[in-house]
């Protein structure tokens, strides 16, 4: 049976074995933790900086058994995970956090909006839809220009359409695939901003500074914090933040995307129940950077400090971009954080760079 907190020495097990899982395995070594990833691409980034990878589908069930009996506490990197697989992991008796519950929330746009606008946190307004009707009819409520997402999976600008007109409903339909979607009305803000929190097993809470981002084509490029906020609009993610979290009994760091309308008026985009991009600027900005913070956070040790000790701008490498490295490993303000990624295909997150100045 485990007892937390977990003492250092416990092993920690990562459903996936991307960057994210990269970055939370560093984190935990350095808390004293083992780590164990599991994902089924062999050689993956995490695996090489942990203590063992298991080699298999998340919904193998051999290898989610191994897991949660190696580990005293088990996490994931990405909201894509199948829910069934964590709820696997927790019928045999594993520690994950975050729970089921937030990874099913966070995988259905749908449910989430719905679950976003029962705790206060307002949303844009939105259609379910599951065919070309409920589309066309979606439209007629919601008015034009609307996006078009599939309820489930897509990410960094997939799975989406913009609709200008109601003309273009059909080859909207078509290009997600006649997939269930949701229609999300525009939202007519002045920025996007997002804000990392998170909250313990003993309920306490902690928030960071809020980020302001920059997206080009539908991938975050960069994100600069702590943003140029006034004290309610600060007060007003925090609150967010915090409704979310006790909402959904959350245990770890969660990422809020939002846009900022003014005078303190914030819609949440969506939620992320994991360490989120738009943190990375915690790991050069502040003492208990988001990884450490989530690591503390599963394994039910006090939370950190949130406090930012230098303004950072986060700038994502995609791609080719990642060839700059020599560039700047030699800038005397940036500090490279490379992910091992082999491959650099286009559109590939293969690295991040902070940019650290004086508050």
């Amino acid at each position: 049976m485990t007892t937390l907190p977990l003492p250092p020495g416990s092993t920690i097990g990562i459903l996936g074995g991307g960057q994210l899982g990269r970055m939370l395995s560093q984190a935990a070594s350095r808390l004293g933790f083992n780590v164990v990833i599991l994902d089924p691409e062999e050689n993956s980034p995490a695996g090489r900086v942990s203590q063992g990878q298991i080699i298999a589908a998340y919904d193998d069930l051999t290898a989610l058994g191994v897991l949660g009996q190696t580990c005293q506490a088990v996490t994931f990197e990405f909201e894509n995970v199948p829910a069934s697989s964590v709820e696997r992991l927790v019928r045999g008796g594993a520690v994950v956090a975050p729970g089921p519950r937030a990874l099913a929330v966070a995988q259905d746009r749908v449910e989430e909006k719905t679950f976003l606008n029962g705790v206060g946190a307002t949303t844009v307004d939105f259609a379910q839809v599951d065919n070309l009707d409920d589309l066309l009819a979606g439209l007629e409520r919601l008015g034009t220009p609307a996006l078009l997402k599939t309820r489930r999976e897509g990410y960094d600008g997939k799975g989406q359409v913009w609709i200008r007109s109601a003309e273009m409903a059909a080859d909207a339909w078509s290009s997600i695939g006649e997939r269930p979607a949701i229609l999300e009305a525009r939202a007519d803000f002045t920025r996007e901003l997002s804000v990392i929190a998170a909250r313990g097993r003993d309920g306490e809470i902690a928030v960071y500074p809020l980020g302001e981002n920059v997206h080009a084509g539908g991938v975050l490029k960069t994100t600069t914090a702590p943003a140029q906020v006034d004290l309610k609009t600060s007060d007003r993610a925090a609150a967010i933040a915090r409704a979310i979290l006790d909402g959904l009994d959350y245990v770890g760091v969660l990422g809020v995307e939002l846009f900022d309308l003014g005078d303190g008026v914030l819609l949440v985009n969506e939620i992320a129940p994991r360490v989120h991009n738009t943190g990375h600027w915690t790991q050069d900005g502040c003492v208990c950077d988001q990884f450490e913070q989530h690591i503390r956070a599963v394994a039910g040790w006090p939370l950190g400090p949130t406090t930012a000790h230098f303004q950072v701008e986060m700038t994502n490498l995609l791609g080719d971009e990642v060839d700059q490295w020599r560039h700047l490993a030699s800038a005397p303000d940036a500090r490279l954080h490379l992910y091992g990624k082999a491959e650099a295909r286009p559109g590939r997150k293969m690295a991040h760079v902070n940019r650290v100045k004086s508050l």
